[in-house]
């Protein structure tokens, strides 16, 4: 199972901090699309750099499309401002990232730019781990960020703007690592918390849970449509491999009473019947037992609600081992609440 990775947040007290800071995370423009220029490197200049520069960005730096590049500005670092957000007319007044609330000197005025390449036919979103390191190379924390929609055979350019920095307090490109790449068709993407596919129904898999070489992953079905919506039965599943073809050899279980001590529900499939807001819950279980034979790990599962609905591409890595099994849960009505309150939805 993967160590769920502190998801990126910043807190701004102004206007101005606002216009620092997302400046400089990621805006997609046609330089960027095509991987060209477009940044101004300033007092980064000398930073590492993808092409063997000052620092080197070394292993880790490029994996599955997504490659650290190097060191620019933070977009904004050099604007000049009141502490009330207004632009200062007085010379040699300035105010930046470092001396706003909620930001802190550990800001900085360099952020590091990374590239995602998507080689395939069809636009795909890319979910990224990062992992921060100090000096001595240790891990201190791990970022996620999400690039969505890159266009077939395009590059994007993105800049890591992250507030908790390693070790000394500067973040340095050598010092980041690529830990994950998940990539899934973008059409087949899961929404995001806050919105609602034209289906109404919102389907996603939280980071799940591991003991003694159990593994289980919930499946959440949140109905944020405007209409009652019903079900009964068993999710449909399809495994895929890192290249998203479908995975043979494995049998899909309905409920979890073969999977050792994933305590079976006992229970038989019941109609479910979802109003606006309410949401339904499943679950996939398996060991991760190795034994004689070649270990399985299926990276991604396809998955639909039911039959004929539309398919959600979730990334649960599943670990099989050898056991060649894999139970799923039939739905039930999720009596803990809305799914939008889900940590990791």
């Amino acid at each position: 199972m993967r160590i769920p990775p502190f998801r990126l947040s910043l807190a701004a007290s102004s206007a101005l901090v606002a216009g620092l800071l997302l400046g400089g995370c990621g805006t997609q423009t046609a330089a960027s699309e095509a991987g060209g220029g477009g940044e101004t490197q300033g007092p980064c200049a000398g930073g590492a750099t993808g092409d063997g520069g000052a620092g080197g960005t070394g292993d880790g730096a490029e994996r599955d499309g997504v490659r650290v590049v190097g060191m620019v500005e933070r977009a904004g670092a050099r604007e000049s401002a009141s502490p009330s957000g207004r632009v200062s007319q007085r010379p040699g007044v300035s105010v930046t990232a470092d001396s706003l609330p909620g930001v802190g000197a550990s800001a900085g005025p360099c952020v590091v730019r990374y590239d995602v390449t998507n080689p395939e036919s069809e636009p795909f979103t890319y979910t990224i781990t990062f992992s921060l390191m100090d000096e001595q190379g240790r891990a201190m924390s791990n970022v996620e960020e999400t690039v969505a929609s890159v266009g077939a055979g395009k590059t994007v350019r993105r800049t890591l703007d992250h507030g908790g920095y390693p070790g000394d307090g500067a973040l340095d490109a050598g010092r980041v690592r690529i830990l994950d790449v998940e990539r899934v068709p973008s059409d087949e993407a899961p929404v995001p918390a806050g919105t609602c596919p034209a289906s109404g129904l919102r389907l996603t898999a939280d980071q799940g849970d591991a003991a003694m070489g159990l593994r289980v992953v919930g499946l959440h079905l949140e109905n944020c449509g405007d209409r009652t919506y019903s079900l009964e039965g068993y999710p449909v599943l399809q495994l895929l491999d890192a290249e998203h073809q479908p995975v043979d050899g494995v049998e899909i279980l309905r409920g979890t009473e073969g999977i050792p001590m994933a305590g079976g529900d006992g229970e038989v499939p019941r109609p479910v019947t979802l109003r606006p807001g309410e949401a339904a819950v499943s679950g996939l279980a398996w060991r991760n037992t190795t034994e004689f034979g070649g270990a399985v790990t299926v990276p991604y599962v396809r998955v639909r609600a039911e039959a004929g609905s539309d398919p959600v591409m979730v990334a649960p890595h599943l670990d099989l081992g050898t056991t060649g099994e894999l139970g799923v849960r039939a739905w039930r009505k999720d009596e803990s609440g809305s799914g939008a309150g889900r940590p990791g939805a």
